[in-house]
């Protein structure tokens, strides 16, 4: 499959910032899993317009780093941080094969809806141990295998147990994995 068919269809923006989207899955709760605290250094991996970027800014007076590969999205989290007066947002415009932060530089780490439009799974999961901490804490959220009204094609949807397989390989543990509704996944693990 052509990478740009696993691609978020910008046109579709709005569904991201949507409240109904933010009643299904309440960003600031989902945070909560991660235990962020004012020190740490987080960054929101595919961080789109903000959806868990801004969340997360709230809770450290450390850097957030939101990288995404869409500058069209960088520029729309941009602009919300503004407007709400967050200034520990650092955005950067890559995709997440060759993530460029420097090794073990992140307490917490957040990929929501993100991981299955990337082109090498193992790559990036790779690169999220890169430039995690030992120690450090993962959020990994994504559609279930399943089919579902809303979100991408059946096809290109990871199955939880593969991502946990993928995360042990990169040498993360304490694994766990939670329903988070009738479409979504989340796991939380720790970079050993």
């Amino acid at each position: 499959m052509d990478h740009l068919n696993k691609r978020f269809n910008l046109d579709h923006v709005n569904k991201l910032m949507s409240n109904e989207r933010y009643e299904l899955l309440q960003p600031e709760k989902l945070i909560d899993n991660l235990s962020i605290n004012e020190n740490d250094v987080v960054a929101d991996l595919g961080a789109g317009a903000g959806f868990f970027t801004i969340p997360a800014a709230t809770q450290t007076n450390n850097a957030v780093y939101a990288i995404d590969i869409e500058p069209s999205m960088i520029q729309l989290l941009e602009e919300a941080a503004s407007k709400q007066s967050i200034s520990n947002i650092n955005t950067i415009v890559s995709n997440l094969n060759v993530i460029p932060l420097a090794d073990q530089i992140l307490d917490k780490v957040i990929s929501a809806f993100v991981l299955h439009e990337v082109d090498h799974l193992d790559t990036t999961i790779k690169e999220i141990a890169r430039v995690t901490k030992h120690g450090g804490r993962i959020m990994l959220i994504d559609f279930k295998a399943i089919h579902t009204e809303a979100g991408p094609p059946l096809e290109i949807r990871i199955p939880s147990s593969k991502l946990v397989t993928l995360l042990k390989d990169h040498h993360f543990n304490n694994i766990i994995t939670k329903e988070i509704n009738d479409s979504n996944y989340m796991i939380i693990a720790e970079r050993n």
